[in-house]
Formats: C-alpha cells, sequence, structure tokens
C-alpha cells in the first residue's frame, strides 16, 4: 500500500473518532432532576442546588476588571455544622474557619464572618437569627452564646464558662432556649437582658424525659423538640420542661435513629431529623410516623456527607424557584448541611405538582 494511502485512511480514521465522539457528547442524557421518594412515586421533595464555596454564589467579574484588580480568590465552606437563613441572607457556623460565612443571596456575596476581640469565635456550632436580625451563636469552645447586632458588631455573651457547653440556640418570642450539652439540659434565658430564667428536665437518670446527649432543638408555640444523640430518639417537652413524649429509638431501620443531630418542624407539624449515622434526613408527622426520607451516604448530588443540621424557611423561595422542575411548584426550602465531601450546604425543596 502506498504511503500517500496510508496517511489518507489514518486522517479519515481520527476524524471519523472525533464525529464519533461529538456526536455522543452532544446526545448525551441531562442528569436527572434528583427527587424523593425517585419515580415513579409523586415527588415530595426536590434537590435544587449546593453553596460550597464563594463560586456558587458570586457575580463573575468582567475581564477587564479582573485585569486591573486581580483574579479573585474562592472563599471556601470549610466544615460547617450549623446553618440559619433570613431577609436573603444565609449564615454557616463554619467550625472549620473558626466564624461563619454569610451568603447574601440578593446582593450575591459571600463573606467571612470573624469578628475579634470580645466577639471572637472558637468553635461556632449553631446559629439562630431573631425577628430583628440579632445574630445568636452556640460557641462550643468559648462555652458561650455570643450575640451580635444586625450590622455585625458584638453585643454580649452570656453562658457559665465552667458549667456550659452550649450545642444549640433557638429565640421563640421573649425566651432564648440553648441545649447545654455539658450537663444534659435544656437552658432558657430572658431575651432582653440574657438573664437565667431555668433549666429542665429535672428527672433521674433512667425516667422518662431525662436527657442523655441533647445535641439540638426546635421550639414551636407549645412544644421543645430535642434530639438526644444519647438516647438515639427526639424528646417533646411543654415550654414548661414537662415531658411529653419521645420519637424513635435506636437502631437501623428506617424510622429509628443511630446519631440524631438536626431538627426542624414544618407548619403542618411534619418533623425533620437529620441522622448523621444515616447520612440522610427522615420525616416524621406529628404523630411520629415516618413519611419519607431524603439524602443518603455521599455518591452524588442530593446526597450528604457527615450531615449536621436542618433548617426549613418560607420567606426565600425566590432565590431558589429557577431550580425547581417545570412540573412541580415550590412550598418551602429545605437546608442541610453536610460536614465533608464536595457539596456541603445543602439545599432541597418541598414540591407538589401543578395543576
Amino acid at each position: 500500500m502506498k504511503k500517500q494511502e496510508i496517511i489518507r485512511r489514518y486522517l479519515y480514521g481520527i476524524l471519523f473518532l472525533v464525529f464519533v465522539a461529538c456526536s455522543s457528547q452532544k446526545n448525551m442524557p441531562v442528569q436527572s432532576t434528583v427527587v424523593y421518594p425517585p419515580l415513579p412515586d409523586t415527588a415530595r421533595i426536590q434537590y435544587l442546588t449546593s453553596i460550597s464555596s464563594s463560586d456558587n454564589t458570586t457575580i463573575q467579574r468582567s475581564k477587564f476588571s479582573t485585569f486591573v484588580l486581580g483574579k479573585q480568590e474562592s472563599k471556601q465552606i470549610k466544615k460547617p455544622y450549623g446553618v440559619a437563613i433570613r431577609d436573603g441572607k444565609i449564615y454557616v457556623c463554619d467550625s472549620g474557619l473558626g466564624g461563619l460565612e454569610i451568603i447574601d443571596l440578593e446582593k450575591k456575596t459571600f463573606d467571612y464572618f470573624l469578628p475579634e476581640g470580645a466577639g471572637a469565635l472558637r468553635l461556632p456550632l449553631n446559629c439562630f437569627v431573631d425577628d430583628e436580625g440579632s445574630l445568636y451563636v452556640a460557641d462550643g469552645e468559648r462555652q458561650q452564646v455570643v450575640v451580635f447586632s444586625k450590622t455585625g458588631e458584638f453585643i454580649s455573651c452570656f453562658g457559665d464558662a465552667e458549667k456550659f457547653r452550649p450545642t444549640d440556640v433557638f429565640v421563640w418570642k421573649d425566651k432564648i432556649w440553648v441545649t447545654n450539652v455539658l450537663d444534659n439540659h435544656i437552658y432558657i434565658y430572658q431575651k432582653g437582658d440574657h438573664s437565667f430564667i431555668k433549666k429542665f428536665p429535672e428527672v433521674e437518670k433512667g425516667q422518662p424525659g431525662f436527657l442523655y446527649q441533647p445535641t439540638n432543638l426546635y421550639v414551636t408555640d407549645d412544644q421543645v423538640y430535642v434530639s438526644d444523640m444519647g438516647d438515639f430518639n427526639i424528646k417533646i417537652f411543654d415550654h414548661d420542661g414537662r415531658f411529653i413524649r419521645s420519637l424513635g429509638t435506636h437502631g437501623t431501620q428506617t424510622g429509628q435513629f443511630v446519631r440524631p443531630k438536626g431538627i426542624a418542624v414544618d407548619r403542618d407539624s411534619n418533623i425533620y431529623v437529620v441522622d448523621a449515622g444515616f447520612e440522610n434526613t427522615q420525616i416524621f408527622d406529628r404523630e411520629g410516623k415516618l413519611l419519607l426520607f431524603f439524602g443518603g451516604p455521599y455518591k452524588g448530588p442530593g446526597d450528604l456527607w457527615l450531615p449536621a443540621k436542618v433548617v426549613i424557611d418560607y420567606d426565600n423561595l425566590a432565590f431558589f424557584e429557577k431550580y425547581v422542575d417545570p412540573e412541580y411548584s415550590l412550598k418551602y426550602l429545605v437546608l442541610v448541611t453536610s460536614q465533608f465531601g464536595p457539596d456541603k450546604l445543602n439545599i432541597y425543596g418541598a414540591v407538589e405538582l401543578k395543576n
């Protein structure tokens, strides 16, 4: 065979392979929507997106701005634990950072919050933003709850450093509720002056309502929900600290718990519980019946990797509606943090089929 013919066939072969590759790329299926339960069941929860760095949120600068100012370094969420959302801002307690990330969804900014002096944070675990915009941070290493104004100025701190290790904080009307894992009680403070009111439960070990290792809490109009990782369940009290009932048992089946942490309650009194062992979030109705679960050990978007906190939000839907499947309408948001993996702050939506 002549040399020219060999070269010609070789080039044709190269062109053919390029054509096949391009055709395959063009016809590759688009990643399907991640929903729970999976199709063909009716979806109740849709995975929408995740935020892990400033690259997910900031507006890209023009080439000229980059030339003049230099390339903007990406800011990462390191090891998130707690999260709060209010008025278009997401607050992420980052134990790996020793501070918070504050993500402004309206302005599309991503900033580190690293206060100094009296407000310096060491191990921020969970946070809460009240109606006035004040930020409350449960700091396990400071052994205090640290309070900041809406604009980030240090206001005060409270908690006995020798007997106090807060893991979560929740503000309800004029009271502040805090889980103290050092003595396994829920502490209640007055919102205005942060004076101590009481703690509960006042029962002996082995009695119903005793807390073995409370990690997170959620307060509604008439009940206080506490995730007790040491007893593998959720305990429910009234506002006076009287034990009502518990939810769940220790085990590896759905409806049971291994390491229950974050907890939230929606407007229909459905209870959302993050399990760091199962690496998922289980949803129960008000009677404690399991409705469904979402997430799972991380394999891809929608899964979780050592999750810690769950938050429900009804007020900031507009920022995430673009991710919702066109067949569904968005009812509310569900935010879940993963301490490890590529997807640190996972945003899901409770969805329903359009009429």
